[in-house]
């Protein structure tokens, strides 16, 4: 399913700037409970870090990468 996803968020070299990016990626995960992510410029040990980081801050799950790309899962809130 996260193969036709477009990416909603890309993180650069600059790395994560929490404020910003935590931001964006909490409405793109309230608007829906995927979200694709693009890691532009960074190594493979970076990206495992980053990935672990983005999933602890942004309370939600990684359930999938390949290559430079990420899948985040979050469940929608029942109200």
């Amino acid at each position: 399913m996260g193969q036709l996803l477009a990416p909603a968020l890309k993180l650069g070299k600059a790395g994560l700037t929490p404020a910003a990016f935590l931001s964006e990626l909490q409405r793109a995960l309230d608007a829906q409970t995927l979200v694709k992510l693009r890691f532009l410029g960074t190594g493979l040990r970076e990206r495992a870090a980053l990935r672990g980081q983005i999933a602890s801050e942004g309370r939600c799950a990684c359930v999938g990468a390949v290559g430079a790309t990420a899948l985040f899962y979050r469940p929608k809130k029942e109200n």
